[in-house]
């Protein structure tokens, strides 16, 4: 299993291999750190003489070395330059070249509140990737958790729900860490908005969330550490903030309906949950990768 970190000399960039780190070890992961370069843009830190692109490289790659030399010696992780002219793009390019599961990036941009201020990269990646995309919250670089304790995975009945819990079921099974299935009931249009009958959409509620914990018991281990609960709220803010967090959690959601086949589209449901979660989040596509969907 390897996973792509991409990396910048930045705290953001230091929140990204922190979360990559984190995932190599409890997964039994490979890391790839890449760094994309445009190639036509200058680094004020970098004098333009001779070949500047060579210049560019050179020092990309020895920031590269310097956060090489920081990954634990238990984990093997290798450093990558990539020439585009999209850091997103490029980043997908280097998850196709190492046949990568993920890809892992720092939150800390501009956009969004809270733990997470999305830029332009990060927003890219979680509009168009072909695999799941992992968010590391801005400060996970002072976390001394090394290994995730907890996988939250909100699950609803849209299409793409049963992807979503099977890549939930098959990294839970392999880091053998707990897993809670959480449905937000209130914020899930299929269940309706809590209004009318409220008992009868609660009543909906559980007992769907007694089928998807059937479902994930059935794939995972006899005595597995998997539970189920129902959360609602006013919002989608209040709902999550009604869960307990810790230190080593993480939550995965799966991407909006208005995602092309394939490929990620951050919904807003997802986006408002990064305004009041301080926990990686982990993005899955709504469709199953082929062999031909990387490019």
């Amino acid at each position: 299993m390897r996973f792509v970190v991409g990396y910048l000399a930045t705290p953001g960039g230091a929140d990204a291999l922190a979360l990559g780190i984190r995932f190599a070890r409890t997964l039994g992961a490979e890391l790839d750190l890449c760094m994309v370069l445009p190639p036509d843009r200058v680094l004020p830190s970098i004098k333009p003489v001779g070949d500047f692109e060579h210049h560019l490289v050179a020092q990309a790659e020895e920031w590269l070395a310097a956060a090489v030399a920081k990954v634990p010696d238990d984990i093997v992780a290798r450093g990558h330059v990539r020439i585009n002219d999209s850091i997103a793009d490029g980043l997908i390019q280097e998850a196709a070249r190492a046949e990568a599961e993920m890809i892992i990036v720092g939150g800390a941009g501009g956009g969004l509140a809270g733990g997470y201020s999305l830029g332009s990269v990060v927003n890219g990646l979680l509009h168009s990737a072909p695999l799941p995309v992992a968010v590391a919250p801005r400060g996970m670089r002072n976390s001394a958790v090394d290994r995730v304790r907890e996988a939250t995975c909100a699950i609803g009945e849209r299409e793409g729900a049963d992807v979503l819990l099977d890549t939930a079921v098959r990294y839970g099974r392999a880091a053998g860490t707990p897993l809670r299935l959480v449905s937000l009931v209130a914020l899930d249009p299929t269940f309706g908005a809590l209004r009318g009958d409220g008992d009868a959409v609660r009543e909906r509620a559980r007992a769907h969330a007694r089928s998807v914990l059937e479902s994930a018991k059935a794939e995972l281990p006899e005595g597995f550490p998997v539970t189920s609960t129902i959360v609602e709220g006013s919002t989608v803010e209040d709902a999550v903030g009604k869960l307990d967090w810790r230190d080593g959690d993480l939550i995965m959601v799966g991407s909006s309906r208005l995602s092309a086949p394939r490929r990620l589209f951050l919904g807003s449901t997802a986006a408002k949950m990064l305004r009041v979660l301080d926990v990686p989040m982990v993005v899955v596509p709504r469709d199953p990768l082929g062999p031909d969907d990387l490019p």
